[in-house]
């Protein structure tokens, strides 16, 4: 259990990182050497930081997929929980092979459930589901 507490916490770690980075415009480093984020996250873990830094380096086509698989919907125009939960679960979903799909998708599901809005958790399951079915055995490095 402890592990994947551990996961879940550096999920929240980089959730909470990426809201700060859009609603403050401070670059990633200042929120990271001034410690802008909850102290519960600190010190950032590897994980965390690995999933970080993965989402900021490949924003662009994560951000294609949600958009392509979120029928209807402008990523500028999502929630910016929902769209952080998906953004994280799309990285890990592509970039990230060690993880299960599963895993990735429930834990995406859970965080919207917890962080975002009434429909989130169903939306971010809707989205992810379609995207992991394209993505299938097509992992990238």
């Amino acid at each position: 259990m402890g592990h994947l507490s551990d996961r879940r916490k550096a999920r929240m770690a980089v959730l909470e990182i990426l809201y700060q980075l859009e609603m403050s415009g401070y670059p990633l480093e200042k929120i990271l050497t001034e410690s802008l984020y909850s102290e519960r996250y600190q010190p950032l873990s590897d994980f965390a930081r690995r999933l970080l830094d993965g989402v900021i380096a490949h924003t662009s086509k994560i951000e294609a997929l949600i958009e392509d698989n979120a029928e209807k919907w402008a990523v500028s125009r999502m929630p910016l929980v929902d769209l952080n939960v998906m953004r994280l679960a799309v990285y890990e979903l592509v970039f990230e092979p060690d993880i299960p799909t599963n895993v990735s998708i429930n834990e995406a599901v859970e965080l919207a459930r917890v962080f975002g809005g009434q429909d989130s958790a169903k939306f971010v399951n809707g989205v992810l589901g379609k995207i992991a079915v394209e993505s299938k055995g097509g992992k990238v490095e």
